[in-house]
């Protein structure tokens, strides 16, 4: 069986955005840590992110049907088909993420 293992590469923040537009002092998406690791389908795994599945969930679905972002999808991008990086699209606290397919 084909899965997606999705690890978290990289927390970031935007500080100087967040102090211009902010209500708050804002510090790395709470929900996600580097180094974290998830298994899934094409269900959303549990304790992610809604944002960010929503996010990474054509790129899971491009992997989990067998496309790939070294020749298909996006000829000469990824140096392994069987891997993408991708991130949510949140402007201030952007999770930089490792997508993998993987065999069960």
């Amino acid at each position: 069986m084909v899965l997606c293992k999705i690890t978290v590469l990289k927390t970031t923040v935007q500080s100087e955005l967040a102090g211009d537009y902010c209500q708050q002092e804002v510090g790395p998406c709470p929900l996600l840590h580097e180094g974290q690791e998830f298994v899934t389908g094409f269900e959303k795994p549990e304790g992610f992110c809604d944002w960010a599945w929503n996010d990474l969930l054509r790129f899971v679905t491009a992997l989990l049907t067998g496309g790939n972002f070294k020749e298909d999808l996006f000829q000469g991008w990824m140096k392994d088909e069987n891997t993408m990086i991708a991130c949510c699209t949140d402007g201030i606290r952007p999770v930089i993420f490792l997508l993998e397919r993987v065999e069960d």
